[in-house]
């Protein structure tokens, strides 16, 4: 029987190359992982399992996945094993997600039945059984379409905004909705406020980002604390379809920078113009610092939807999107099937570099989500309101990985392999990492953690990228190198959860090891 729409997908990973794409001159390799995925993933996130869940919207009729009869659970004709349905009831439309220190995913609200739903998924092997559960002793004070989620220092979630909803709330409750103003007021005839841009800052403040307008935000007080000057270029947020991320946080932590890239001219939404070129502008600004400004510079091209993910490197990379058009069904044109890497240790003018292009058109409702082996999963695109083939750019269920230029074969003998870590570390806490690696070590080796976000509609929520304090690596007498490393001070720099541990040599990354960071 087909698989109807309360189904969520699982993606088992897979660790071999199934195609992969003549390579161009300009830097990094595609690869088609898995044909048919039965859906388009409108949310897409990494468990410490290594495996993927997909989530699309549950009122658009059967997915492209035969169930079997009567049990809608597995997947007989998926030879394969890679992709196995679960269970959901209610509609998970544009919803929000984040996961918990236990690393359990928090999936909260949606739209009609789903609007005040609070959903959980235990992560397990790729070979178990683990399902949704939703939550029937708890729900949202609000509903929540369109929110942005969180995590904090203590392990709790703050879930932010949402479509008529102009309020914060946590998880586990506190004491309900509490009214954030900032987001009404900057509310204009076409949203632009939907999806905000959150960032849990270092000294425990949250950057919220809406329109084009950004506070501080004390969540231990629910009060706004500081104001940002405006960024110029027009809306960011949905439904004029920007992005957003913070860069790598090092050094004494002390020191938080916000990006903000691209978007669509104002009123592009309101008169559906498909053609209206998408703006390349790029705003970046210490958050932190006494005296915040934007710094401006250009995308090589005008981008909406694009997807940043923050690589084990400390560099972005934006992919997916469209040249012209806004956020919405039937609403984009002009695919930009280029990503670009922001290197942001470069200076003004010398941060963007083009990569090479997919084949695959990326617009509306499509994901992009670091992996552990330092390749980029890339999914969905759905620019319809049900799921169309026929189109000029069809639903598409698709699954693709990006791999970045430090993953070429001819830095294949820079890469190092972890060969031992710590399970779990505490905040503070000082510990070894020992590494091997093919040719012998000439500097500093890294090693970063990268948290996995909840992706979707072009923000990755809760994104976090943390440097490590290292010494230099000493050789052993097994031809291995220890390094020396302090965990994160605390849950304001890196919130307790499990982080990809990363081990960065001359830019190139490790396949990672799951760490759990716990107070």
């Amino acid at each position: 029987m087909p698989s109807v729409s309360q189904q969520w997908l699982l993606l088992l990973l897979i660790t071999t190359v199934l195609t992969v794409f003549a390579r161009a001159d300009l830097p990094g390799t595609w690869e088609l992982l898995v044909e048919n995925a039965g859906v388009a993933s409108m949310h897409t996130a990494v468990t410490r399992f290594n495996t993927v869940v997909l989530l699309d919207r549950t009122s658009i009729g059967p997915s492209r996945k035969m169930l079997r009869r009567g049990h809608c659970r597995n997947d007989p004709y998926d030879a394969t094993k890679q992709i196995r349905p679960l269970m959901i009831q209610t509609d998970t439309w544009c919803s929000s997600g984040q996961f918990l220190p236990d690393g359990t995913l928090l999936q909260t609200g949606g739209d009609l039945d789903g609007v005040k739903k609070i959903r959980k998924f235990v992560p397990c092997e790729a070979t178990g059984s683990c399902d949704w559960v939703e939550l029937a002793d708890v729900e949202l004070a609000n509903g929540r379409w369109y929110a942005t989620n969180q995590i904090l220092p203590d392990g709790s979630v703050a879930i932010v905004g949402g479509r008529a909803a102009n309020t914060v709330e946590y998880y586990p409750p506190r004491k309900g909705a509490v009214a954030l103003n900032f987001l009404a007021d900057v509310e204009d005839n076409q949203m632009d406020n939907l999806y905000p841009y959150v960032h849990l800052l270092p000294n425990g403040h949250l950057f919220i980002f809406a329109n084009n307008k950004a506070v501080s935000y004390d969540h231990n007080v629910d009060k706004i604390v500081r104001e940002y000057p405006p960024l110029d270029g027009g809306p960011r947020n949905y439904p004029s379809a920007g992005s957003s991320a913070m860069l790598a946080l090092e050094g004494d932590y002390s020191t938080a920078v916000i990006l903000v890239c691209g978007g669509a001219p104002y009123g592009a939404f309101i008169a559906r113009m498909t053609d209206t070129p998408a703006h390349g502008s790029c705003g970046r600004i210490v958050a932190t610092s006494p005296d915040p400004v934007w710094e401006m510079e250009d995308m090589p091209f005008g981008r909406i939807m694009g997807d940043m993910v923050m690589l084990p490197s400390g560099d972005v990379l934006v992919i997916n999107g469209a040249q012209a058009g806004t956020q919405g069904f039937e609403a984009a044109s002009n695919p930009c099937l280029y990503p670009l890497l922001y290197r942001s240790d470069q200076p003004v003018g010398l941060r963007f570099m083009t990569l090479n292009p997919g084949t695959v058109p990326r617009l509306y409702h499509s994901t992009a989500n670091l992996l552990p082996d330092g390749r980029v999963l890339i999914a969905g695109s759905n620019p319809h309101y049900f799921y169309r083939f026929d189109a000029e750019f069809p639903t598409e269920l698709r699954i693709e990985a990006f791999s970045p230029e430090y993953l070429s074969p001819d830095r294949a003998n820079l890469r190092p392999i972890i060969e031992g870590i710590p399970e779990t570390v505490r905040y503070g806490e000082s510990f070894d990492v020992s590494v091997s690696v093919p040719l012998s070590v000439v500097g500093v080796v890294e090693v970063n953690l990268g948290n996995a976000p909840f992706a979707t509609h072009s923000f990755s929520q809760g994104q976090r990228l943390v440097k490590l304090a290292v010494t230099p690596s000493v050789p052993d007498a097994e031809g291995r190198y220890r390094i020396s490393c302090v965990a994160p001070p605390n849950g304001m720099v890196a919130p307790p959860g499990y982080y990809m541990a990363f081990a960065v040599n001359q830019g190139v990354p490790s396949v990672a090891r799951w760490i759990h960071l716990v107070s």
